[in-house]
């Protein structure tokens, strides 16, 4: 049975074994002693202990996990030994001596530079990462965005994607260098030693300027002068990207912030429509066929479309923040995945909805009128201001009937006129609606209620038809032929013009324009008896600016040297000159 200890490690917390906590506490002892009187010590230590903590999160499986030799072994290996400074031997007196300095490797991992960076660091990410000068990386940037125009996408997804090399260890795996106590070293003295240099580079030249004044001082003025005129200029370019880029950051603040609040309101809508009565929200019951659930429709629908608006919104909030905290690669994914669940759920329900209108089948019910060939008849759509039927048009509305229930009503009705040899008038109803089958279809279309009645030779049709709410709104309509004998007359009120075809086709005899008129029926065909007629003049000219062209009452001719054409009551006569 071992002990164990608990310790924090650069703010993260580790079970440890004992003797794995002496060894380890022995060798970051070792270290601070071997750079006690180094620069920057103390961040040097700060980011050994990083990496070491890092190093101990990759070999854990969970909180729980005790870290043991084997673990401190492995990480002593990585991180490298202590040899090259003043370090106890009984500290390490139970390792072996190796001859020769054991190398790693690491590989280079993406970040943004934003210690050489223009904007955000991305450029100098991808020289370090492909081992290339960022100078080309900036130009493939640059002919992205005025050549292709995908250039600015591109960037603001790595931007948010790509995190930032912040600690001295994540800029050392940038450059794919090992992450030992030697490049951390270095890393962090060359920090001192660019500060050094360059404040001993101002000095030098404050110090000349105030020992040479001569032509070569005149020279170098003209340079730096020079030099500074460009620097500004590049500040001044960068500080106005930032400002456009700040300013498409607020803009996409807003849009995110507004679409995804008006998604809340309208999943809150929805899931309270049972309790609160919201106008409007009965229609979708009505045409969901599938009997699809709606909360999870509306839930699909909030999260295919809400997600990506949420990192819209988290890319505005990126762009006007530079240290905002990422929400990390475990609720990224959780995202994407809950996004492709509702796409698929929304792809499913319409599959399902539109195999709702696979099949369309009709009920059609004949029946005979006693209106035969020497008759009038008058025929009139009855409305209902119930139902608001003054119009045809094929969508539904919500109603309740006389005992109070709901039903659904539409006006798609259409009628025809067909001549028939019968004695006697007849009027055929033909219902038909949508279903997912043969019965399904067939059922809905028989459960179409619709009335006519005819009454000293009045016949009057229902402007709309009705329905029980449990079938849904499946495309039902109603078409009404009405077969009259031939000779027979038949008068329509202006009221039906919008229920009658515009034209006259396949074999109906009657359009819109013959309302109001009296129309004889003839044999598959119809004669307006009170139409006014149209005069036309017996002979007429019609005079052509090309004089071998004549158009007039007898037809038309064409005479040229090359052909002779003669179009008139007896035919087409083309004679060639040739």
């Amino acid at each position: 049975m071992n002990k164990t200890v608990n310790i924090n490690l650069a703010g993260i917390f580790f079970h440890i074994d004992e003797d794995a906590y002496i060894k380890l506490q022995g060798y970051l002892e070792a270290i601070k002693r071997s750079l006690a009187n180094s620069q920057g010590s103390d961040e040097i230590i700060a980011d050994i202990e990083a990496r070491i903590a890092e190093l101990f999160n990759e070999r854990v499986q969970n909180n729980k996990q005790v870290i043991g030799l084997t673990q401190v072994d492995e990480v002593i290996t990585i991180m490298g030994q202590p040899e090259d400074y003043v370090v106890d031997d009984e500290i390490f007196e139970d390792e072996p001596q190796s001859q020769h300095k054991q190398k790693t490797s690491t590989k280079k991992k993406l970040f943004r530079d934003a210690d050489n960076a223009y904007i955000s660091g991305v450029s100098s990410g991808l020289a370090h990462y492909f081992g290339i000068d960022a100078i080309w990386v900036r130009l493939a940037w640059i002919l992205l965005v005025f050549g292709a125009g995908t250039g600015v996408l591109l960037y603001i997804l790595l931007w948010i994607l790509v995190p930032e090399a912040k600690t001295t260890a994540e800029k050392i795996m940038m450059t794919g260098e090992p992450v030992n106590i030697s490049n951390i070293e270095k890393k962090i003295k060359d920090g001192f030693d660019n500060v050094s240099q360059a404040a001993k580079t101002v000095s030098d030249s404050v110090s000349k300027a105030a020992k040479n004044v001569d032509f070569k001082k005149s020279s170098n003025s003209i340079k730096s002068t020079t030099s500074t005129f460009f620097d500004g200029l590049a500040d001044v370019v960068s500080m106005l990207f930032k400002i456009f880029s700040k300013f498409i950051g607020i803009i996409l603040i807003i849009i995110g912030a507004t679409t995804l609040i008006a998604l809340i309101i309208g999943l809150f809508s929805v899931s309270v429509a049972e309790i609160i009565h919201i106008p409007g929200l009965e229609h979708l019951d009505i045409i969901n066929v599938g009997n699809t659930p709606i909360w999870l429709v509306a839930l699909s629908i909030f999260f295919a479309v809400g997600i990506p608006f949420f990192f819209l919104f988290y890319l505005g909030l990126k762009i006007l923040i530079n240290n905002l905290k990422s929400i990390g690669n475990i609720a990224k994914f959780t995202l994407l995945g809950v996004w492709i669940i509702s796409i698929i759920i929304l792809v499913i329900f319409g599959i399902r909805q539109a195999s709702e209108h696979a099949f369309n089948e009709s009920h059609v019910s004949k029946t005979e009128l006693p209106i035969a060939a020497t008759d009038t008849l008058t025929v009139k759509m009855a409305h209902s201001d119930k139902f608001n039927s003054s119009y045809r048009h094929d969508d539904f509305k919500l109603a309740r009937d006389e005992n109070g229930n709901k039903i659904l009503y539409s006006s798609d009705i259409r009628v025809m006129v067909k001549s028939t040899t019968d004695d006697l008038a007849s009027i055929s109803v033909i219902k038909s609606a949508d279903g997912r089958s043969f019965d399904t279809a067939m059922a809905r279309a028989k459960n179409i209620d619709y009335d006519f009645e005819l009454t000293n030779n009045t016949l009057l049709l229902d402007a709309f038809l009705t329905t029980d709410i449990q079938n849904k709104f499946s495309d039902q309509e109603v078409e009404i032929i009405l077969y009259l004998p031939e000779t027979s007359v038949v008068y329509f009120n202006s009221n039906t013009e919008d229920f009658i075809y515009h034209k006259a086709h396949d074999g109906h005899l009657i359009s819109s324009k013959n309302t109001s008129h009296f129309m004889k029926i003839l044999d598959n065909n119809s004669n307006c008896l009170d139409c006014p007629e149209i005069e036309t003049d017996e002979d007429f000219e019609i005079e052509v600016d090309t004089p071998q062209i004549k158009i007039d009452s007898k037809g038309i001719k064409v005479d040229s040297e090359e052909i002779k054409i003669n179009i008139n009551s007896d035919g087409i006569n083309i004679q060639s000159n040739e």
